[in-house]
């Protein structure tokens, strides 16, 4: 895995910064894919809830293992692969009895290695093996965190981001988030060991804006480059922010507001906020 800029022969790959790294050939399991369907932004009714999306390379989803519910059987990894729906990579694991299933691929996660998901204790936390919270010691690196029982993983998915297990009191265990934030989780949730893999997928660059197309990621303008009709932070003569703040097409403040629910029922799991700041209890 390393970081290339190649001498640029085209005008398309004078900023180009490839992440270099030794793949599975593109030919993913044919049992483990399915077809996705692009909203390209809408919602259930067919109105825009996420701008600028649409367009893009078609792609085959793979179906991930989240909930690694394939208990006591050891699996071996096969492959590790691309996948054109996420940051991270992922790994194929083979189990003796003949099932496939993929998993997001940890750091130092190699074709040979043996993986597990157990509800006993173990002496070997290596990278790939799953387990509940309550079996695995403090001040651990895991990603791939439940954060509601036999949901499957939803915490620490992305390339290079691995969450920290600080303690376990009771039936509650204190995560540490990729993002800072500190906050409760119950004990029997699973997670992986490990970090995320892929860490240079942040230092890659993609040159040119069709590579940005090619993502599925249509073109942005700003607000104050618009139109009075068009948004709140346009018109005027010349360059202006509109002496205002900056704000969405519909108003709503879009820096250092707070848009979190204050009545929101997991706001009592959260410890320390990704800010700093201690939650005030009561």
């Amino acid at each position: 895995m390393a970081i290339i800029q190649r001498r640029p022969l085209t005008p398309g790959q004078r900023f180009l910064i490839v992440n270099k790294q030794d793949l599975a050939e593109n030919n993913p399991e044919r049992r483990l894919v399915k077809s996705l369907h692009r909203v390209k932004g809408r919602n259930c009714y067919g109105r825009i809830t996420s701008r600028r999306r649409g367009g893009g390379h078609k792609q085959l989803y793979r179906v991930i293992d989240f909930k690694r519910d394939k208990y006591e059987i050891p699996g071996k990894v096969t492959s590790i692969e691309y996948d054109p729906n996420r940051t991270a990579n992922i790994a194929l694991i083979v189990y003796p009895d003949g099932d496939k299933r993929y998993i997001l691929a940890p750091r130092d996660l190699q074709i040979g290695h043996t993986v597990i998901s157990t509800n006993s204790k173990i002496e070997d936390f290596t990278p790939g093996i799953c387990l509940p919270l309550s079996l695995i010691p403090p001040a651990t690196p895991i990603h791939a965190v439940e954060m509601t029982l036999g949901k499957g993983a939803q915490i620490a998915r992305g390339a290079g981001v691995g969450a920290m297990l600080m303690a376990v009191e009771g039936n509650q265990a204190l995560v540490k988030m990729p993002s800072g934030e500190i906050r409760y989780v119950h004990a029997r949730c699973r997670a992986t060991i490990g970090v995320i893999g892929n860490p240079d997928h942040q230092n890659q660059s993609l040159g040119k804006a069709g590579r940005n197309r090619w993502l599925g990621r249509r073109p942005r303008v700003r607000g104050v480059a618009m139109n009075p009709v068009d948004h709140p932070m346009g018109g005027g003569r010349g360059r202006t922010a509109g002496g205002g703040h900056p704000v969405s097409p519909w108003g709503q403040l879009s820096k250092g507001y707070p848009t979190r629910t204050k009545s929101k029922p997991s706001n009592s799991m959260i410890v320390t906020r990704r800010n700093g700041k201690k939650v005030k209890k009561g």
